[in-house]
């Protein structure tokens, strides 16, 4: 009697197809890992550069947030006031 799972059978697959992928890793490995390789430069440095471009615009924006607070600092203190009390009220419902 033959069970539906043979086991010999699925373990002779497994080591062709392990056969199989190291015989295609070792003839695309070096052409695989170059294009990876320069992929990942690439994206690191557009990475880089949209790291580069927030921090200009968070330092503008925190230039400009610097002027409005020294200009109306009544009306920062009170609607950063507002601001903690409805997140106080939002926490504590959660």
């Amino acid at each position: 009697m033959k069970s539906m799972f043979d086991s010999d059978r699925m373990s002779e697959e497994l080591r062709s197809l392990k056969v199989d992928v190291t015989r295609l890793l070792s003839t695309a490995g070096e052409e695989m890992f170059d294009s990876s390789k320069e992929r990942a430069e690439a994206l690191a440095d557009q990475i880089k550069a949209a790291l580069a471009e927030l921090g200009e615009t968070v330092s503008d924006e925190q230039e400009q947030l610097q002027g409005l607070i020294a200009e109306r600092p009544m009306t920062s203190l009170a609607s950063a006031f507002a601001l903690g009390v409805v997140v106080g009220f939002m926490l504590r419902r959660h």
